[in-house]
């Protein structure tokens, strides 16, 4: 069983054994869970919003998306 070690801090590092059996990339963002003794880590299931590069947005348009953006963060949060 692979070991790994808590930084000062409180980071760790995934194993590349575990890594590379699970496809883990760099960037990829993992949920972590407390059940009783034991932390749970898991790779997160979100989509992920995509604009169109080049398309003219009016203001509202921006407005809108921010805040979407903000109440969307907020939930990921919880």
């Amino acid at each position: 069983m692979p070991v790994t070690k808590v930084t000062r801090n409180y980071q760790i590092t995934i194993p590349a054994e575990i890594r590379k059996a699970l496809g883990i990339k760099q960037g990829e963002y993992l949920t972590v869970e407390l059940r009783g003794d034991e932390i749970v880590i898991k790779r997160a299931k979100r989509t992920w919003k995509t604009y169109r590069l080049g398309r003219k947005y009016s203001l509202e348009e921006m407005e809108r998306m921010v805040e979407e953006s903000i109440e969307e963060a907020l939930t990921w949060e919880e």
